[in-house]
């Protein structure tokens, strides 16, 4: 993915600084993964001073108490690494498909992060082993289903803990194998899981916050590949630049986002000789009046809004996806677990666990990812209506219309995905009580994340028809030679995937090319080897 590329600089973890970049380069890139010295010093403290508090016969709840609405139930200290282990076992109910890689070790990543903060009380082995995993490429198998994302992602974190003792499954090619067999290989031995490490390990926002990182990552970067393509079907049907100038963001509307978008608009145009002043667009509609109160100059000063307000929609999405960043980056650096110690300080039972915070943006970022993927799909169809493209043939033809379809079928799925994308709607206001009403306001922050990940993935093939219908009319209008730098590159990025659609072929398989392509950042990479800078 193209935040990080292929950096493999060392990840260094201390609760205190992670961020989403770092979260992509553990996952995607399987960057070296260190604990400070510092953060293991600090570890070794503070266990030593939880176990001083629990030696004085203080109950402390998932320590001397039972779990959820159990908490009535007292448990003798003797029982710990039975209480922490029954726990991870009972908990590890996941079902449904598995996490990819990539999200797993996000996943596993922020859980170490948040147990570095330093107020969890485990062990310093719980974190050099949670780093070890990473380093050594052992990556649990995580059931995508379970999660209410109120006393944290506990089924899908105990998927992550149950492996620590040498149970439960493992990931090897996409498939899961048995933990213990993984282990033997590499000469490790599993831990046993003493007062609180089960509840520390499993308790806790780590699953929403480490798969929301990576969608929220991609995210930005889809939206920059929707602008490079709009940037395309700008040139193509020779819109005005008036839209994009900076007075009209800066002095009049200052949102961040869409003064960022029209910035990226103009550095993706400049250069272009099909793009329009407004000056003379004005000059051409003067040209051609006649002199009666009305005249027909077929002129259009002002083009649709899919065209003119892409700075005004992109520019919302981006601030909505920055603003989940920005929350994703305070979780990724919190402690999320119940309880927490505080040296000096009283046990603090409280409900950090909740993923609320996370459930609201990933909602958001489902929403402005919808909204993206609606504007894509009104340019595409602006380029395939004859009625509305100023003057391209039908569904591109490049044939005898009729005779041929050209798009007309491709843009079916993206249609349909639209409708598929409005479909998903908020999972943070799905709050389902559980545990004997323990867990009586949930967040269904997890639910949230994957459909922000679904809307995601729907909209690379909504762009790769966007991608593939802009090439198309470069073609049909010979327009190449006009092309700014980077439609020139964007063009030729596309061609390398798909020939011109000369006459009717099957399509299912070029569209499905262009959007691994936009999943893959290939033509944000291509943009940037050009040093057009984006914001």
């Amino acid at each position: 993915m193209t935040l990080v590329g292929t950096e493999q600089s060392t990840v260094s973890f201390d609760g205190e600084t992670l961020s989403i970049g770092d979260i992509r380069n553990v996952a995607e890139n399987h960057a070296p993964c260190t604990v400070r010295p510092e953060v293991l010093v600090k570890a070794a403290k503070s266990r030593h001073q939880f176990e001083a508090i629990v030696k004085t016969g203080a109950a402390v709840y998932g320590v001397t108490t039972g779990y959820g609405e159990m908490i009535y139930m007292q448990v003798e200290p003797s029982k710990e690494v039975e209480l922490q282990t029954n726990l991870i076992r009972s908990h590890s109910a996941g079902v449904g498909a598995l996490f990819r890689e990539d999200e797993a070790r996000a996943i596993l990543a922020a859980r170490l992060n948040a147990l570095s903060r330093g107020y969890s009380a485990v062990r310093p082995e719980i974190l050099e082993r949670l780093a070890l995993y990473l380093n050594r490429n052992i990556t649990p198998a995580i059931p995508e289903i379970g999660s209410l994302g109120a006393s944290g992602d506990l089924a899908t974190l105990s998927h992550i803990a149950i492996t620590l003792i040498g149970e439960g499954y493992v990931l090897r090619g996409g498939q899961r194998v048995p933990t213990a067999e993984v282990l033997r290989e590499h000469g490790i031995t599993p831990l046993e899981v003493r007062f609180k490490e089960g509840l520390a390990l499993i308790n806790g926002t780590s699953g929403m916050t480490g798969l929301g990182s990576l969608v929220v990552g991609r995210a930005l970067d889809q939206l920059h590949q929707a602008e490079i393509v709009s940037a395309l079907v700008l040139e193509t049907l020779k819109c005005s630049t008036s839209p994009f100038l900076p007075e009209g963001h800066e002095l009049a509307r200052p949102h961040r986002g869409q003064i960022d978008s029209a910035g990226n608009l103009r550095a993706l145009l400049a250069g272009s000789e099909l793009a329009v002043a407004h000056s003379d667009l004005r000059k051409e509609v003067e040209q051609r009046r006649v002199g009666e109160e009305v005249t027909r100059t077929d002129v259009y000063l002002q083009k649709a809004y899919s065209l003119r307000a892409i700075p005004q929609v992109l520019g919302a999405v981006r601030d909505s996806l920055r603003h989940a960043a920005s929350t994703l980056h305070t979780e990724l650096n919190s402690a999320t677990d119940n309880p927490l110690f505080f040296e000096g300080k009283e046990v603090f039972h409280g409900g950090n666990y909740h993923g609320q915070p996370v459930a609201f943006v990933m909602d958001y970022t489902t929403i402005a990812l919808t909204q993206l993927g609606v504007l894509s799909e009104r340019r595409s169809n602006r380029l395939l209506n004859r009625h509305l493209s100023y003057g391209l043939p039908e569904f591109l033809v490049a044939g005898d219309p009729g005779l041929n379809s050209g798009f007309a079928g491709a843009q079916y799925p993206a249609t349909a995905l639209i409708a598929e994308n409005r479909t998903i709607g908020p999972a943070s206001t799905q709050s389902v009580p559980s545990n004997g009403d323990n867990q009586d306001v949930v967040s269904m922050g997890l639910i949230a994340a994957r459909n922000a990940r679904r809307v995601l993935q729907n909209n690379t093939r909504i762009l790769a028809l966007e991608y593939l219908a802009a090439a198309q009319a470069v073609d049909l209008t010979g327009r190449y030679e006009g092309l700014s730098p980077a439609g020139k590159t964007t063009y030729q990025t596309v061609r390398s995937l798909a020939p011109m659609l000369e006459k009717d072929r099957y399509m299912s398989d070029e569209l499905e090319l262009v959007a691994e392509a936009v999943s893959k950042g290939l033509f944000l990479d291509a943009i940037k080897a050009l040093d057009i800078p984006l914001r």
